[in-house]
């Protein structure tokens, strides 16, 4: 299993880079060329969010991103270190809708709760194996891809 860790500093510059990096690792892990722009979309939106509540509660620690080649998937987790509501992990006001249009990571960092939701919502409509944490220690967005099986050649 090959991983590979960022760190950056919370600042909207640095979400570009994070983009490119988890493409050229996607595509290195077996990721369909198909979903390659998915994947930049999805740690656009991951890393701008994480970027907006670092800012917004004016946490200086920077932003990673965990980027995890299993056997079968490829996996990116993107963490902040804002607490969480709580210990059971939930994400109040979260929901799963799947046709609100994306934000880039150029545009303002989140201010409410509801351009927060509004990203997640984006995410999840991008991703379809994703998952969000959230508790003392700070959140964790994680989303997984199918790998293309090698063709074996005769």
């Amino acid at each position: 299993m090959a991983t590979v860790e960022l760190r950056f500093s919370a600042q909207p510059e640095h979400v570009r880079t994070a983009r490119l990096v988890a493409a050229a690792v996607a595509r290195r892990a077996g990721v369909d060329e198909a979903v390659l722009d998915e994947v930049r979309l999805a740690v656009g939106e991951a890393c701008s969010r994480a970027v907006g509540l670092h800012r917004s509660h004016g946490i200086t620690a920077p932003v990673t991103v965990v980027l995890i080649e299993d056997e079968k998937s490829f996996s990116i987790e993107v963490g902040d270190e804002v607490p969480g509501p709580g210990a059971d992990g939930s994400v109040p006001g979260v929901s799963d809708h799947r046709d609100a249009a994306p934000v880039g990571p150029d545009e303002p960092e989140p201010e409410a709760d509801g351009e927060d939701e509004m990203g997640l919502a984006v995410i999840s409509g991008l991703v379809d194996d994703v998952e969000v944490r959230s508790g003392a220690d700070g959140g964790v967005i994680r989303m997984s891809w199918p790998k293309t099986p090698a063709t074996v050649l005769p």
